[in-house]
């Protein structure tokens, strides 16, 4: 089995996040970059089919990243946590999900994984679009927000988390999943694992030779920060408190 795993360079979690001045996008510069954090919980995923023995000793895991050359960092990053072998799709950073979604959809086509995973969503726009898009792009089993993933066969069974709570799916392969945040805790790269990596192959794929148009549809008129949050007030009773938010928030 082969499995196909997206990972995004993004801004770090732990970053505070500042507007630059232009108001045109988050400030980039000198900005500490990692591994989108749901796309790290789908190596793992992946690793973890392959450690358990519910798919072949010998199936191959590709990490693929579609960006700049730098987002090359984050693919070894995949390596050294266990990934066989990454693809960069060398394009510009920030291209729009569907764009991204129509690139991995001719990546699939190269490589015929029999899965593909992506996080559910990239913590740098929270989209959560493009595993949906490419889905239906490609006409396959899709199983989002998954909070736990077993092989049963020759088919999926995956644990999907819903407004109303879980909803267990058994999807045919090849498929596209999806991963949430329950669906385990990565790992940490070793060191020896991080100097493995370095000699893992990394193959790059310019964007023009995939026949995709990169054109954007949409344009960002602005990027500003949420308004400063207001104090609050203290009330001294229940019967307070509920005049407060019938008469002033409007609450009900």
């Amino acid at each position: 089995m082969k499995i196909l795993v997206a990972v995004k360079r993004v801004t770090d979690a732990n970053v505070k996040i500042r507007v630059n001045a232009a108001k045109t996008a988050v400030e980039l510069t000198n900005v500490k970059m990692a591994m989108n954090p749901f796309d790290e919980i789908g190596v793992e995923a992946a690793l973890r089919l392959k450690e358990s023995g519910q798919i072949d000793a010998a199936s191959e895991i590709i990490a693929v990243s579609v960006g700049a050359a730098t987002s090359g960092e984050t693919i070894r990053t995949a390596l050294a946590m266990g990934a066989d072998r990454g693809i960069l799709v060398e394009a510009t950073d920030g291209l729009e999900p569907l764009i991204v979604a129509k690139l991995l959809q001719q990546v699939v086509k190269r490589e015929n994984p029999e899965l593909v995973i992506l996080g559910k969503q990239a913590i740098d726009d929270d989209c959560n679009q493009t595993g949906q898009m490419l889905a239906g792009l490609l006409g396959w089993a899709q199983g989002s927000f998954a909070s736990k993933l077993a092989i049963d066969g020759n088919r999926l069974a995956v644990t999907r988390e819903v407004d109303g709570g879980l909803e267990n799916v058994s999807l045919a392969m090849p498929a596209i999943i999806t991963t949430d945040l329950r669906l385990n805790e990565p790992r940490y790269p070793s060191l020896p694992n991080i100097m493995k990596a370095k000699k893992k192959p990394l193959d790059t794929l310019p964007a023009a030779e995939l026949g995709v148009d990169l054109s954007p549809r949409l344009v960002v008129i602005s990027v500003e920060e949420p308004p400063a949050r207001k104090a609050g007030i203290r009330v001294n009773s229940a019967a307070e408190l509920a005049d407060k938010l019938h008469n002033e928030a409007k609450a009900f």
